[in-house]
């Protein structure tokens, strides 16, 4: 199986390929607005920057966080805030379409823009093979362009990097701030041991 229908298969599974019109292209305030896994009042907050063209983020969310999500998010211990931290143009471009596209479909496309790292990042045109991924979720190139014409959008997700940066010191991705707490990358047993730590 080729990954670009394996790519279509996880899309289907995600219910993804349901058309939305440009209508549904998120104004940049609505896009801008925390992106959570989770109950909002859950009383752990993980807040993950990351980078959609870094390979450790990408094994973040292929290994470590299912077991986060499965021990924390789903049984009301934790929440999870995802921020942009993008490391280069191209990792900004898959954020601002994931961030154009309704909020229920977010995570769907985050998730297998991470999925299909290795094949849209290293293309020889990788805003081409983004549009091509971003259609089959859904999103026409009429949206994508529109999306990534939007400067005011662009300039939110970069204005999101440097406030990690000023606020929690964030200079490498993926890192977590946990409850105010700033941690890098980490195997899981290691983040469980900090998750215990701050349930205390």
């Amino acid at each position: 199986m080729t990954r670009t229908i394996r790519f279509a298969a996880a899309l289907i599974a995600g219910a993804l390929l349901s058309t939305f019109a440009s209508a549904e292209i998120l104004s940049t305030d609505d896009a801008m607005q925390d992106r959570v896994i989770g109950n909002a009042e859950a009383p752990i907050t993980i807040i993950e920057y990351a980078s959609l063209t870094c390979p450790h983020c990408a094994n973040f969310h292929a290994e470590t966080l299912p077991q986060i999500k499965k021990e924390w998010i789903e049984t009301g211990k934790a929440k999870l805030i995802y921020r942009d931290f993008p490391l280069d143009k191209y990792a900004a471009s898959a954020s601002m379409i994931a961030r154009c596209a309704p909020n229920d479909k977010y995570f769907i496309f985050l998730n297998a823009f991470f999925a299909q790292q290795k094949n849209w990042s290293r293309a020889d045109d990788p805003v081409r093979v983004l549009t091509q991924l971003a259609g089959l979720g859904g999103m026409s190139k009429d949206d994508v362009d529109a999306c990534l014409a939007n400067e005011e959008l662009q300039d939110a997700i970069l204005q999101m990097r440097l406030d990690g940066q000023m606020e929690y010191g964030i200079n490498s991705t993926p890192s977590f701030v946990i409850n105010g707490k700033m941690i890098n990358n980490l195997p899981y047993e290691d983040f469980k041991d900090i998750l215990e730590d701050a349930a205390k």
